[in-house]
């Protein structure tokens, strides 16, 4: 009986769930359900057969400021083993202080890791007009958070957000549903050694046919 009762304490062992914690880039701003990076990556397990359970937190127009200020109810309620921390973007568009996004990104971060929680901490680029000065600063805000607390840094650059007419909505902000699952694609391998065993055998080409690219 205890040999029997092994594999499924095991299988058990390695569920995982993942918090995703962040803005409109998340929440799937202008996209219809089941289109956005993160319920395509619900789905991605799903098939792949993973133990992971995926809760989106994300809200559209969220602030770091806003973010830690609902934080510590969604941690006790939800309690992650893993974070994806996708938040800045706004804070940087409104051109707040750097000293204060990075106040709130590190207490978040802080946060996360006194529940026991693993963080990705997803940095946002922003559009080149607001001066190279405040862009650069911005960007290294995340390098530094993740540097000082010692947690996974993904640089979620343009390069990885697809410009072409048909993949950015009419804002030019927000990625279209045609761009989501090549978003996906960009965070799956530093997504892979959080998900667990058999994430790492699920390949780029499974995440291309898990949506329909239109």
């Amino acid at each position: 009986m205890l040999l029997l009762c092994l594999p499924l304490l095991e299988a058990r062992a390695e569920e995982r769930k993942v918090l995703v914690f962040g803005d409109s880039l998340s929440a799937g701003y202008g996209l219809q359900a089941g289109e956005g990076w993160v319920a395509l990556l619900a789905a991605r397990t799903e098939r792949a057969g993973l133990p992971v359970t995926l809760v989106n937190a994300s809200i559209s127009g969220e602030t770091t400021r806003g973010g830690l200020r609902r934080l510590d109810d969604v941690l006790a309620r939800q309690e992650p083993d893993v974070v994806i921390l996708e938040l800045g973007g706004n804070d940087g568009l409104r051109g707040y202080p750097i000293e204060q996004i990075h106040s709130n990104l590190r207490e978040m971060v802080r946060a996360m890791k006194a529940t026991g929680a693993e963080v990705l901490l997803v940095s946002i680029p922003l559009p080149p007009n607001y001066g190279p000065r405040y862009v650069r600063a911005f960007q290294g805000t995340f390098e530094a958070v993740a540097e000082a607390e010692a947690v996974r840094l993904l640089p979620f650059t343009r390069s990885l957000l697809p410009l072409n007419e048909d993949m950015m909505q009419a804002d030019g902000i927000h990625p279209t549903a045609k761009a989501q699952p090549l978003m996906l694609e960009a965070l799956w391998p530093a997504l892979v050694p959080l998900l667990g065993a058999g994430a790492a055998n699920t390949t780029l080409q499974e995440i291309r046919e898990a949506a329909t690219l239109k």
